[in-house]
């Protein structure tokens, strides 16, 4: 049997085909719950049926969890690649049975491969990676409105305090949130202040910022953007240690990956971009060749010729896991300055007048190769820059 689920938050909708390809009754609605479920294994019949489902938001994993557990193949396929299927069979009318009806027929002609889960520390990482960026988020928009509060109360104060993100920014600013209240405090209390339980202001710093408060263009801004100001204050402190409580967890959970720990190994891939990578991927080395890695996350050129259009370079192209490509441009950089062999590589692109952007997305894809044999070794990253050095 072949079947597709278009997946939905509270209703799903089955669709079955025979070994011919022929429809097998009329799509059915299975609510996301025992019952409906029960209706689902039983409409599916024996084991192994070959199900295609949508990668739709988190709606699918109990389905999938059910389904393999019940010893069904199941095809998790990108929206993208259902949609274009449609498309293709000029299909004009869009409802949930005819999507599941469409799935259907995608397993039936297209037979992709079943899927199967990362195993469990991979997606316990996934959960706070993805929980950790949402605390960054909170923590930058915080500080954006912290930013409008203090270029209205005390512009003058990021002239001292670079980053209102800081420690130091947070516990001056929870303590006197505008340029009336540091224009009331004096220098010799200010310099006792610690910020962050170890350090101390000190007396130059404090004589600055009272100074230049007395002098603030922002002294008619008074209590309500005080009250802001705390709010954002004791948020940012409470945000940073959850912050760090969860990178401290990230890195404890990393340690129990066998292959998570030998990709710290590469100089520039730290544990936090170590567990992104595994978060989004699971084991690198279940991709076929490190091409197809650097293809899952878009690394690749994508040319567009046709006629007399024959541009010189191919643009990069816009599939691919576009979060994790993110997530390692800054790292790039970084290896591209600490790693001998990358640096080399990428020193070498310039020299032949490649643009410095096209270097880094090659050095990108060169550090993806690492990532690659790594993971498919099992053993620690060894540059062949070290592997010539004498002993």
């Amino acid at each position: 049997m072949f079947a597709g689920i278009d997946v939905a938050s509270e209703t799903h909708t089955l669709a079955r085909l025979d070994d011919a390809g022929a429809p097998i009754g009329r799509p059915i609605p299975i609510t996301e719950d025992r019952a409906g479920y029960d209706a689902l294994l039983a409409a599916l019949g024996d084991p192994p049926a070959l199900i295609v489902l949508e990668a739709t938001g988190h709606y699918w994993k109990n389905l999938f969890a059910v389904l393999t557990a019940a010893g069904h193949d199941v095809a998790l396929v990108n929206p993208l690649v259902a949609r274009r299927f449609q498309e293709a069979g000029l299909e004009r009318t869009k409802t949930d049975a005819i999507d599941a009806a469409g799935l259907a027929r995608l397993a039936f002609e297209k037979r992709p491969a079943p899927m199967r889960l990362h195993d469990e520390v991979a997606e316990a990482l996934r959960e706070l990676v993805r929980h950790r960026d949402r605390l960054r988020q909170d923590f930058d928009d915080r500080v954006h409105q912290l930013h409008r509060l203090v270029d209205l109360g005390f512009p003058e104060f990021t002239r001292y305090v670079r980053t209102l993100a800081s420690q130091l920014a947070t516990c001056l600013l929870a303590e006197y949130p505008t340029a009336q209240a540091f224009a009331r405090a004096t220098p010799r209390r200010l310099a006792k202040l610690r910020y962050d339980g170890r350090h101390l202001l000190g007396p130059e710093l404090a004589t600055q910022l009272v100074e230049a408060a007395k002098r603030s263009i922002g002294q008619h801004h008074g209590p309500a953007y005080a009250l802001q100001a705390r709010h954002i204050c004791q948020d940012l402190d409470l945000w940073r240690r959850r912050l760090a409580e969860i990178e401290r967890d990230i890195e404890n959970l990393l340690d129990t990956h066998e292959v998570g720990k030998l990709l710290t190994t590469i100089d520039g891939i730290g544990p936090q971009t170590t567990a992104r990578i595994i978060a989004e991927v699971g084991n690198p080395a279940r991709f076929h060749s490190p091409g197809a890695l650097a293809a899952h996350l878009g690394v690749v050129p994508a040319l567009r010729q046709s006629g007399k259009r024959n541009p010189a370079r191919a643009a990069a192209t816009h599939f691919g896991n576009t979060r994790l490509r993110t997530a390692l441009w800054m790292p790039t950089l970084s290896a591209v300055r600490r790693n001998p062999w990358l640096r080399t590589f990428y020193e070498r692109l310039r020299a032949a007048g490649k643009p410095p952007k096209l270097a880094l997305v090659a050095a990108m894809r060169k550090l993806l190769l690492a990532v690659y044999v790594t993971a498919r070794s099992l053993r620690p990253f060894v540059s062949s820059t070290e592997q010539a050095r004498p002993a």
